[in-house]
């Protein structure tokens, strides 16, 4: 099983203001933001990561940079975990944005969502490449690996509802708040989505157990019926 810890950046100057920064360069941190993302560093330090990979923007390289304090990794960089490209809405206020007649698509029916202006993209295509993205990093780390991907609410949204074998046009009712955590187990069979919005919780159960022998009571990729008894109490 590859197990992906999907960090949202903190809190960014753009954010505070209601801006849409999309690949607006030199969007970083506030000060709020820098505070989450120190808090969210120190809770993820118990956690062995195998690598740790954001986003070209500056407020992911800002954030992945607080995880990677005190750890012997490099920071990785994929544009594919990127913002959604959305063109011509780029560095607009969103309350301008809210009244453009594209506002509903987005909303209702994303999928069919194409943002203007050459540099734009749909979200359909954000999503292929962000799964994309995450499936070849569990192939290149291994089956055991926990590793980290630092990227923007729209895109860890998408990847959460592919993980969820929800339809794009229900990827709006996922909620992804500056500096949380969702977490992916990855298994042969399927998908299990363990954590959404994860602000604040205790992170122990994302340490990998030691292995005791090669075999195992039952299949990776299998459901617990009832429901389990939940992470270890240690």
């Amino acid at each position: 099983m590859t197990t992906v810890i999907l960090l949202r950046h903190g809190r960014t100057t753009a954010n505070a203001g209601g801006v849409l920064a999309g690949w607006t360069p030199g969007v970083e941190l506030d000060e709020t933001g820098q505070a989450q993302v120190a808090a969210v560093g120190a809770r993820l330090a118990p956690v062995p990561l195998a690598a740790v990979v954001s986003s070209p923007l500056d407020r992911c390289r800002q954030t992945a940079g607080a995880v990677l304090a005190g750890r012997d990794l490099q920071l990785q960089t994929d544009e594919r975990l990127g913002e959604a490209r959305y063109g011509d809405w780029t560095g607009r206020p969103l309350k301008e944005l809210v009244k453009d007649p594209m506002w509903k698509v987005v909303q209702q029916h994303p999928s069919a969502a194409v943002f203007p202006g050459p540099e734009g993209e749909g979200l359909a295509q954000t999503q292929a490449r962000a799964v994309a993205a995450v499936r070849e990093w569990n192939a290149r780390l291994g089956p055991d690996a926990v590793w980290l991907a630092c990227s923007h609410g729209d895109v860890i949204k998408a990847v959460l509802a592919d993980a969820l074998g929800l339809h794009l046009d229900a990827f709006q009712r996922i909620v992804v708040d500056p500096a949380s955590i969702s977490v992916i187990t990855y298994t042969e069979t399927r998908p299990f989505v363990l954590r959404v919005n994860d602000g604040g919780g205790d992170v122990s159960a994302l340490v990998p157990p030691k292995k005791k022998g090669r075999r195992r009571r039952r299949a990776d990729s299998d459901a617990v019926v009832g429901g389990g008894a939940g992470a270890a109490v240690t």
